[in-house]
């Protein structure tokens, strides 16, 4: 299964068992900004314990790789799981919202676009996907997320409303490396 047709895959049994969802990390930063080739597929989901077997039915063994014990404590605990289809090796990390505002914010304000032909889906705002970008720096430093902040605000730059990235990052505590890429960019 090619990454793209995952995406479909994905995206319609989200909005099939109701799931509310947000395309993040590099495939949303490509939507707006500079495309890149990527390993996984994030997104955001309000998955809530009725959600749990229908997601779990949606990828079934052994086309795919999911733990229902798994998904359950990630749903209680708010935390990480993910989907492997082993034979492409394809993955999807499905990120449970914590209880937190920005995490909330990311669904609110999520915007549905074309992602393929024949595919539309909600993706995380410009501006969301720029602070999930900054906090995963912080978290492990990898260059490539300051690499996609710069094509979001090379390519979507005026659509891009910074005083919202401001004041997201300074309760993310990600102000100082927002402030630095401002400077650096000019």
């Amino acid at each position: 299964m090619e990454q793209d047709e995952l995406l479909h895959y994905a995206i319609q049994t989200l909005e099939r068992i109701k799931v509310s969802y947000a395309l993040v990390g590099s495939f949303a930063s490509s939507i707006w900004g500079e495309s890149r080739h990527t390993q996984d597929i994030d997104f955001v989901v309000d998955l809530q314990p009725q959600h749990v077997e229908l997601l779990c039915q949606a990828f079934p063994t052994p086309d795919f790789y999911i733990s229902q014990s798994a998904v359950s404590e990630a749903v209680q605990l708010r935390r990480p799981f993910n989907v492997i289809h082993p034979e492409s090796a394809n993955k999807i990390d499905f990120m449970v919202l914590p209880d937190v505002a920005w995490a909330r914010a990311q669904i609110e304000r999520r915007r549905q676009v074309e992602l393929t032909p024949n595919c539309h889906g909600y993706v995380a705002a410009p501006e969301d996907v720029i602070l999930g970008k900054l906090v995963y720096y912080q978290e492990g430093g990898s260059e490539k997320h300051l690499r996609d902040i710069g094509g979001i605000l090379s390519i979507s730059g005026e659509a891009v409303d910074r005083d919202y990235v401001k004041e997201h990052a300074a309760l993310l505590g990600v102000q100082e490396i927002w402030q630095a890429i401002l400077e650096e960019i000019g």
